[in-house]
């Protein structure tokens, strides 16, 4: 059984479903993996049926990302999908959406019915562009609990038919953005019509947060910070990189490394004011290249220098990585952060 079959999972199972991934931390057992969902054990990677032996359901929301089973430590990972923000409307106050919403690392689609702004969304770095009627457009989108809807269009009807559609849908976050007597109107024509009242009075409007925006890029910097501070309300979830899952199943591949040996670093533990998350992810590739961040600084200087030892002696046993940014050591090398890491590191 391969590592990388884990992985491979993250891509088949349902987005709606509870999905962990549990790798033991410590101990002679260390770098051995499980997928579970919705509670079951789905696969057991250890040759020893570590996982099966021991836990063959795992709780939905455990009290902390580190458990002890059988005595040793795992890091349980609950793993989310990408996230994917859809722009309803492609107008002046879309356009910075779109790219503030790519430089924070969303998928991003945008629906418009206007040819010619259409194509502005794509010029603006959109990874999906449908041009059709708003709501043709939105039945090719499904929505998840990872996906956040925004709704920005020239006018009071589209608006309506826009926010019908999303309502059914699952989601992570609707935006509407217009005048609170306008959005009053279409809001209240809705649930004549039988629209989910406990979904509508959830819908964040006027959109953004109050920063006093009035420029187009001034509104968009307020909706993606509402959004941004959406999406960290569930701190336990994983955000998993698309071009980190790509790289390690092998479906993309880099010039002069094809699909051989990669280390995947995880930041697994955190204490203090360290640069990332708990969950945060980097690939160190065989030509000293990397997909992803840490952190940056001499943090992943460290880390990739370590990895990179990994490859050249292709080391096979997973390894925890200790960085301490604590004050002294951090002042020492001019950071402003300190507290202390622990990165898991695997050859894969």
């Amino acid at each position: 059984m391969m590592k990388t079959d884990i992985y491979r999972l993250i891509r088949k199972t349902d987005d709606n479903l509870e999905n962990y991934i549990l790798t033991v931390i410590d101990g002679k057992n260390i770098g051995d993996k499980a997928f579970y969902s919705n509670s079951e054990l789905i696969l057991d990677s250890s040759e020893n049926r570590f996982f099966e032996n021991n836990i063959r359901t795992f709780p939905d929301d455990p009290d902390s990302e580190i458990v002890t089973i059988a005595g040793q430590k795992v890091y349980a990972e609950k793993i989310g999908h990408e996230h994917k923000l859809v722009i309803c409307g492609a107008g002046h106050v879309s356009i910075p959406i779109i790219k503030i919403g790519k430089m924070t690392g969303f998928t991003v689609v945008c629906i418009e019915d206007r040819p010619m702004f259409a194509n502005d969304a794509r010029n603006a770095g959109a990874d999906r562009v449908i041009c059709d009627n708003f709501v043709n457009a939105l039945e090719k989108i499904s929505g998840d609990d990872d996906t956040y809807f925004v709704i920005v269009t020239r006018g009071h009807r589209s608006d309506r038919e826009c926010l019908k559609s999303i309502a059914e849908k699952k989601h992570a976050y609707i935006g509407l953005m217009g005048s609170r007597r306008r959005v009053a109107i279409v809001k209240e024509q809705l649930i004549s019509e039988g629209a989910p009242r406990e979904v509508l009075d959830r819908v964040y409007t006027p959109i953004g947060l109050d920063i006093g925006a009035e420029t187009p890029e001034e509104i968009a910097v307020a909706v993606m910070a509402e959004i941004i501070k959406v999406k960290r309300q569930d701190e336990r979830k994983t955000d998993f990189p698309k071009e980190i899952l790509d790289m390690i199943i092998g479906e993309k591949s880099v010039e002069n490394c094809g699909n051989s040996g990669k280390v995947l670093a995880t930041i697994v533990s955190r204490k203090g004011s360290a640069p990332r998350e708990v969950g945060t992810k980097m690939l160190i590739l065989p030509d000293g290249g990397c997909v992803g961040t840490i952190g940056g600084g001499c943090v992943e200087a460290e880390v990739i220098r370590r990895g990179r030892e990994m490859l050249m002696e292709n080391e096979t046993e997973a390894i925890i990585q200790h960085i301490d940014l604590t004050a002294d050591a951090a002042a020492e090398e001019g950071m402003v952060c300190g507290g202390t890491l622990e990165v898991l590191m695997e050859l894969l």
